[in-house]
Formats: C-alpha cells, structure tokens, sequence
C-alpha cells in the first residue's frame, strides 16, 4: 500500500489545475497565445473536441451509427450541428410544456367532439348552421383559457417547475455555445482543420494533430508529452470507472423477480443518479474532475465513507421521490410525443430491437469512445436480430395466426363498407375501429416467422460474438435454448421494453437508491480506493483502464504466467485482454508499456504457430460465398463475407463439402482459421504503424498494405479512401482476434479450469478483496513509475482503522 503522504495537492495554484504544474516552465507558441497554451480543465477540452470533431473512428465511408435519443456523447460534427441540437431541444421542451398546457386547458372538447350543439349566426341567413364545427369554435378565448390555468393549483406549480428547469438548461446552453466556439476555434486555428472539411477526418487524424500540438505548446503544462492513452484517460476518466464496476457485478441492476424471473434494470435515470453520487454531484468520492478525495484513499476511513455514502443515495433515493410526480409526467408526454406517431404509422417499429443500455456498458471495452462503442455494437445490429428472430414459439405462432385471422376479416369488411359509402366513415368510433384493428393486425403479424427461412443459431451467435466482441462462457454450444435467449435478450431488449423501461425509471428509480444500493457503499468505496491509481500528467483513473494485463489479466485468458492478479483484481470475460487488442488496433501509433507489449507478442506467436497448421488464408476466403450463404440470407460485404469463410470452416470441414477438394482436405477449427488470416495481415500486433503519422497527422501512405488486398476486392479497394479501408481492416482484424481468444478460452477451459477460473455471467455480489500479504505489499510498492495505488485489500484495513482509532 502507498503511503498517504505520497500523494499530496499543492494548494498555492489554483483549484482547476492538476498538481505538480508549478515545477515547469511553459513556452508559448508565437502566434497560438489563446486561451490553449494553460487549459484548466482538459478533461472536459478533449472531451467537447471528441464530441465536436468527427463522428467515427475512420473517416466518413464506414458505416454511420443511426442517431439515437439519450445516448450522450456521439459525436454531432461541428459547431452548427452542436448549436443547432441545443437550441431545438430547448424549444422542443418549451414546446412539449406550452402544447401540453393548451390542450389541457385552453380546449373545449364538448364542442370538439360534438357533444354539445354550437350555433353559428351568419348574416342574411334564416336559420343558424349548425352542422359544421371548425377549430376555432373549439378554442376558449385567451381570458377564459388563462382563467382556467389560474383556477389549477397543480398546474400552476408544474408550470414553476418546467419554467426553474428551462432556464436552468437556457444558461447551460448559452455557456456551451461559447465553449462549442471556442472548440471550433481550435480546430481551425491549432489544428487547421476548416469546419467544412470536418467530417472528412478521421479521429485518430485529429488526435495525432492533438499530440504533435502538445509538443509545439504545452496544452498539458505537468506533461512534455500526450499519448493516446492519457487523451482516451481524460475523456472517458468516469466512463472507465462505470464498466467496470458493471465488469464487477458491483452496481445492483440484476434483480430476481416472481413471475418475471431475471430481470435487468438500468435507466438512463438510474445511471444519472448513480453519477451524481460518485463523480460529479456536491458529495461525490471525487474531488474534482481528476482526483479522488483524499480520505478515499485512506483505508481507515472507509467505514466512515460506507456509512456517509448510504446516508446520501437515501437521501438522493427521497429527493427522486419528490421529484417523481413531475419526471414522471415529462416521461409520459415526451414518449407520448416522440412515438405516437410513429406507432400509428409503423406499428411494428416496437418489435424492432436495440442495444439495452446495460448492454453497452457490459459490451464496452475499457477505454473505448462512444463513436467506436456505437459503430461496432451497428455492426453488430443484424447478425443480433437474425439470431432473435431465429427463436419462435409455435404456441404464439398459433395464437397470432388466429387473432390476425379474426382482426383482418372484421378490418376487410370495414374496409369495403368504406369503399362502397364514404359516409360509414360519419358513424362515432368507426375510424377508431380500423385504426386499432390495423394495430392489432400488424402487431400479430409480427409474431408469425417466415416458414422458409433456416437458421443456424450457434453460427448465428458466433458472428454475433464477432462483432460485439463479449460473450458468456456458458452460451457457448447452447446458443438454442431459451436461457440464452433470454440473457441476450437483456443485452438486445425490444424498443417497447426501452420504452416501459423509462416510463418505469422515475417510480423504481428511487426504491434502488433507497433499498438495494446503500447495500453496497462499502463495497463501492473498496472499489474506488483498491482500483484507482494515479497517472503522472492525467491524475486519478481507473486502473483498469492501464489495460495492464500483468495486474488486471486473467490466466485463462492467454494471460497465463504475465499476470500476477488475484481472482478479485481480475476483469471478468477477458475484459482487459481484448480491451487492449482493441485499443491497439485502434491506435496504431500507440506504445504499449512492457507488460501489455509482452502480452500482445504473445498473442501475436500463438497466432503464427496455430496459422503455420491451418490452411492458408486465400484458401480460407475462397469458401466466402459458400459460408455466406450458411449464415447469412443475404450478400455480405467485407468484412462480413471474410468473417463468414471463417465461421463457416469448421462447417465445411464437418459436411465434407470442402473435401471434394484436395485443397480443403486438411480439417481445420474456427481458430486455426482465424489464426490463419490474422496471419496474412500486414505486421499484426504489436508495433504496427497503419495510423496517421503524429509527424505529419492526417497523412496516410499510398502503399497498399499486404492483407487488404486479400480482405477487399479491387473494385472496393478503388472505391474508399484510404481512412475508410484503415476502417474496415481494422474492424475485421479486432473481429477476427476476439473470435480467436474466445476459441482459445474455450479449448483451455475443455482442458481443464485452472486455479482462477473467469468469472461467470450472473454474480450474487462482487467478490470480497483478499488479505494483503508480503508480497502484494511489495508487488505494489513496484508499480510503474507513472502510477500510484491507493489503497490495500480490505481484510487488513479493519486492524488500521482501529489503530488510526486508538491514536486519535
């Protein structure tokens, strides 16, 4: 365990800035003297830049994430985009509060719906008209329409609620708009890149322009020099902290219900809730926006802390449930608002699917941008469905068969009475009548399968894996029963559970702040002091996020002999292992300390031993067309067809469809086969330079790499840029190296579970922190010299806090 005293603020400088900057001297760039060269907060500098710079890890050609609502920090390209989204939703909610008020009071829906006669007078005619209504007649004058809002109590004080909360988001909005300028002005002065051409860069362009900036001037001034790492640390310093704590089973979203069975519950409420608690509100553990509070990292204070910090979810869980009334109200007519319409013109558009919000942080490698997380997880998307799609139920089928049968007949015959008299449609509800029969047609239909259509669910899920990258040991070779279904159907959740899931959030919300989190305070604050280490030039984060495969590695994973961690230091599922295959293929320029490097060689001679046994990649991908069409309905594009060959061999081989051939007679395993093409690949892992030079960022070479051919036909090659091919190269690499670990987990966990086996899918609670011995004492004393432990295990922590008792 560090000692206290060697981690110390300086409190001579002001507050926002990272201790140790006094002891360097800064040199301004002639003619970039703005507001750059001391940047208070980097943190939040490199995150707006992520968020106003490009919207994907390549540039424009790959395949674009769709937008989604809530899902907070997908980058909005440029600074108009940016203001534009924050001036709309401003009118919207203003919008959503004014039309709401209207039609609650200022309508008179006697006269609406004809329920009360009005008499109209017209001059010079005999007999009023009585027959025909306009809007107008419907509508109260404004002193009657502003009478009855004065007359509700409830409304008037709904109304002081929205009106605090619009001006509150007003002065947000106008304080981002400066920021959003000055980001823009930063990319066109120091990183000289016009707003216009924007979108045509790639992030890893840009992020090289960052750190050759850093050397010309200091934008760090406690850091000569910026790598990838330290810029994806600053951006995503919390995010870390929340995968994994989710990585963990430390959160408790997994509830166990009658009737319902397992359950998972994360809200993009739940989730504010539990950052304002931990990172950013008034009592948060952190201090700042980089450093933890001193006393959470002392181990003595942590039942003082556990205590102090289930004391403040009650109290936030009451503070929701005050509030309840209102959210609650803004849930319903802001889901009322948003797809009412939608409903009513594509009812089946509740049946489409979307990755759960739980989903995207147990899918999510650690240090991971969320434009990487949502053009992976899009990649993903069909190859999701198809295998959801490939579960019926024959006694649902039945069931949808004959209500269909029944709704369609009564619609058919409605429909043809409309047809032949127009004025059926004057009779009171009729309309009604076929609109919800058309629903409910609709809605049957979408429960009846494709009797043509066969699936191959346990390939289906293999290339599900390929993409997503995670998956649980035992969904392997049970990718047909209902259990799996079931727990990926808590990844990959209907948008009409989305949607009861939020309307649900302001009522359960509280009763998890209140009943199941304080639960779990000490073992959150074990959690932040044992996992978070202190980086020279970035501050405190996560130690997960090193991607140390030495410290936080799992020996069942390839990791076996370079790890030193403990069961509870471990990230379930390979989560560092393919976090830092991950990063490394996304950042090519990128140098990984000893540990990590040792692990990527590693990988990188398995992948060579296991290629030189397998058939040679071209014979591989010249089975394309034939896996494809096992696994897929459709034609696929690199890098689906090149996953599909892959995916598909171990089938060939089995069939002997591949046999008629002398050149396909050797068996081969989905690994062997991945090894294969990995292989083929240009300088695989580690110490590739595919990446923009930070030299010349934004500068790619015009040599075409070995493996690309191989991967993309020519017409394609032509077709992309060269950001583009990058792109795509790297994603089927990334695809290809997680089915192979995955394969080489399962082969190793067949031979025998070794002495610390991975973690499973559901845990009853995190694992307790073993006693500190000897030798972790010292293992920890010899932490790389850009790091700090806070804190020991938690066995050995009661006997200080005694003795920090006894002294005081």
């Amino acid at each position: 365990m560090a000692a206290q005293g060697e981690y110390r603020r300086l409190e001579d400088f002001e507050e926002d800035s990272p201790p140790g900057e006094e002891e360097l001297l800064v040199h301004v760039t002639e003619g970039l003297q703005d507001s750059w060269h001391h940047i208070k907060n980097l943190d939040n500098f490199f995150t707006k830049i992520s968020l106003q710079g490009p919207c994907l890890a390549a540039a424009q050609p790959c395949p674009r994430p769709a937008p989604r609502r809530g899902g907070g920090g997908t980058p909005k390209n440029g600074f108009a985009c940016m203001m534009l989204s924050d001036i709309f939703e401003l009118v919207q909610f203003l919008f959503v509060v004014t039309f709401t008020t209207f039609l609650l009071c200022c309508v008179e829906y006697d006269v609406l719906f004809a329920n009360r006669p009005l008499n109209h007078s017209h001059a010079g005619a005999a007999v009023p008209d009585r027959s025909k209504v306009t809007l107008p007649d419907a509508v109260l004058p404004s002193p009657q329409c502003a009478q009855r809002i004065r007359a509700s109590g409830w409304i008037i004080f709904l109304l002081v609620m929205a009106a605090v909360f619009w001006l509150y988001r007003l002065v947000k909005v106008l304080c981002s708009l400066l920021s959003y300028w000055e980001i823009r002005t930063f990319y066109i002065k120091a990183l000289n890149i016009p707003s216009e051409e924007l979108c045509n860069y790639s992030w890893q362009e840009v992020q090289a322009r960052l750190i050759s900036l850093q050397r010309r001037q200091q934008m760090c001034v406690h850091k000569r020099e910026l790598t990838e790492l330290d810029i994806y640390h600053r951006i995503l310093r919390f995010k870390n902290y929340t995968v994994a704590m989710i990585n963990k089973s430390l959160l408790p979203v997994r509830f166990h219900l009658p009737l319902l069975g397992p359950v998972v519950f994360l809200t993009q409420g739940l989730k504010y809730n539990l950052e304002l608690l931990l990172f950013w509100g008034p009592g948060s553990l952190f201090q700042n926006k980089w450093s933890l509070r001193p006393q959470c990292k002392r181990a003595g204070a942590r039942r003082e802390l556990a205590r102090r910090l289930a004391r403040a979810m009650v109290l936030l869980g009451l503070a929701n449930l005050l509030l309840c009334p209102c959210v609650l109200v803004w849930q319903l007519l802001y889901a009322f608002f948003s797809y009412a319409e939608v409903i009513k013109r594509e009812p089946g558009s509740l049946g489409a699917r979307r990755w759960s919000l739980y989903g995207r942080h147990y899918l999510r490698h650690f240090n991971e941008l969320n434009h990487e997380l949502q053009a992976r997880l899009s990649r993903g998307y069909k190859p999701a469905t198809k295998y959801m799609n490939s579960f019926t139920s024959p006694l649902l089928t039945v069931l949808a068969k004959n209500v269909g049968f029944f709704a369609g007949s009564i619609l058919a015959v409605l429909i043809v009475l409309t047809v032949y008299d127009e004025d059926v449609l004057t009779v009171q509800h009729i309309l009604t009548a076929i609109t919800l029969l058309g629903l409910v047609v609709t809605v049957a239909r979408s429960f009846i399968p494709d009797e043509h259509t066969v699936w191959c669910p346990e390939q289906l899920l293999q290339c599900v894996l390929a993409h997503v990258h995670y998956m649980p040991d035992h969904w392997q070779g049970n990718a047909s029963r209902s259990e799996t279904r079931g727990e990926m159907a808590q990844l990959f959740q209907y948008k009409a559970v989305f949607i009861l899931e939020e309307l649900l959030s302001p009522i359960l919300t509280p009763l998890i702040l209140i009943f199941a989190l304080p639960a779990r305070a000490l073992d959150i604050i074990d959690f932040f002091r044992n996992f978070t280490v202190e980086v020279v030039g970035v501050g405190d984060i996560c130690s997960f996020a090193q991607l140390d495969v030495r410290n936080h590695g799992n020996p069942q994973w390839l990791s076996a002999g370079q790890t030193e961690a403990s069961v509870y230091q471990q990230a379930e599922n390979g989560k560092t292992e393919l976090s830092l295959m991950h990063f490394a293929i996304t950042n090519p320029r990128w140098q990984p300390p000893p540990p990590s490097e040792l692990f990527l060689s590693h990988l990188k001679e398995k992948v060579q031993q296991d290629a030189a046994a397998a058939p040679p990649a071209q014979r591989i991908l010249a089975e394309g067309p034939l896996g494809t069409s096992l696994l897929s309905d459709d034609s696929a594009a690199a890098p689906d067809g090149l996953l599909a060959s892959v995916l598909a061999r171990p089938i060939l081989s089995a069939s002997g469809l591949v046999s008629r051939d002398r050149r396909f007679a050797q068996p081969c395993s989905t690994a062997s086969a991945a090894a294969s093409v990995l292989a083929s690949l240009a300088s695989p892992l580690p110490g590739r330079a595919r990446g923009p030079s930070a030299d010349s960022p934004g500068c790619h070479s015009d040599r075409l790499l070995p493996g690309e051919s191989l991967l993309l036909s020519e017409s394609r090659l032509r077709s992309l840029s060269r950001s583009a091919l990058l792109c795509e190269v790297a994603s089927a690499e990334m695809s290809l190296h997680a089915i192979y670990l995955h394969e080489l987990h399962q082969q190793q966990q067949q031979q025998g579970p070794g002495p610390q086996a991975a973690g499973g899918w559901v845990a009853t609670g995190p694992p307790r922190p073993p006693p500190v011995t000897a030798g972790s004492a010292a293992r920890a004393s010899q932490a790389q010299h850009r790091e700090m432990p806070l804190g020991g295990w938690a066995e050995e922590e009661e006997e200080e806090e005694e003795e920090e008792q006894t002294t005081g």
